[in-house]
């Protein structure tokens, strides 16, 4: 029977960075009564159910990068023998159930899934294209905002920003007194959660000796770099490098 399944023998080889998005997140915003344009509890809650995916569901992404309602792995060791289907649909689930235990939610929450073959040269260039488009997320949700503030429907607001060059964007939030470039850093660049290896020093008290222990945590950064900058390039180079 398991010759008649769908797609079930593609396989990948790694690296692979795996990229789940959100489905209805608007909808589910507007239930769950989510503060715009960006709420700190929901940003919060996606960087819970990123440190999950990197220590608990089993994928073994060696860092997740968000923003928004997207989630990108980057995974060196494939689960499931590189199996495609198999990977998508393992990360789907477990980032829409972390999510539903984060926001303590009612609501049937739903994640989509894609597999992207990559190369450490092409997942810097991956990431720095991602965190560009947070950056324009981060712009579109301040000024759709403030536009529905001042009195617009959602969808006129759509329709005017549509086409909008990121200058008039500015110019559109500093004539309400918001300096874009001033918001927080995780609004404008994501959250990078990461594995991040430490040493201490212990003591066997089979041996009486001192020893060195190394430690493996899972760590939320906040306050990232900006990735297309000479700075950020050495930053993901480090962190892509050594995994």
């Amino acid at each position: 029977m398991e010759n008649r399944e769908l797609f079930a023998s593609i396989t990948s080889v790694p690296p692979i960075i795996i990229r789940l998005d959100g489905r209805a997140f608007h909808r589910l915003a507007h239930i769950l009564g989510l503060k715009k344009p960006f709420d700190v509890g929901f940003s919060k809650a996606m960087s819970a159910v990123c440190r999950s995916l990197v220590a608990d569901s089993g994928l073994s992404p060696e860092f997740a990068f968000t923003f928004s309602d997207e989630i990108n792995l980057y995974v060196t060791k494939l689960p499931f023998s590189g199996r495609v289907e198999k990977i998508d649909s393992v990360a789907a689930s477990f980032a829409a159930s972390a999510l539903t235990i984060a926001l303590e939610c009612a609501e049937p929450i739903s994640f989509d899934s894609r597999v992207i073959p990559a190369t450490p040269e092409y997942a810097i260039e991956y990431l720095i294209n991602r965190q560009e488009e947070a950056w324009r997320n981060h712009l579109n949700a301040y000024c759709q905002q403030a536009l529905i503030v001042g009195g617009m429907k959602p969808r006129q607001a759509a329709a005017k920003l549509k086409g909008m060059s990121s200058s008039d964007m500015h110019e559109l939030m500093h004539a309400r007194g918001v300096n874009l470039a001033k918001t927080l850093t995780w609004q404008r660049r994501g959250v990078l959660i990461y594995k991040k290896t430490t040493e201490k020093e212990g003591y066997n008290p089979l041996t009486h000796q001192k020893v060195k222990a190394v430690r493996t945590s899972v760590t939320v950064d906040n306050d990232l770099p900006l990735f297309n900058s000479q700075e950020g390039r050495v930053f993901l180079k480090k962190l892509i490098l050594s995994a």
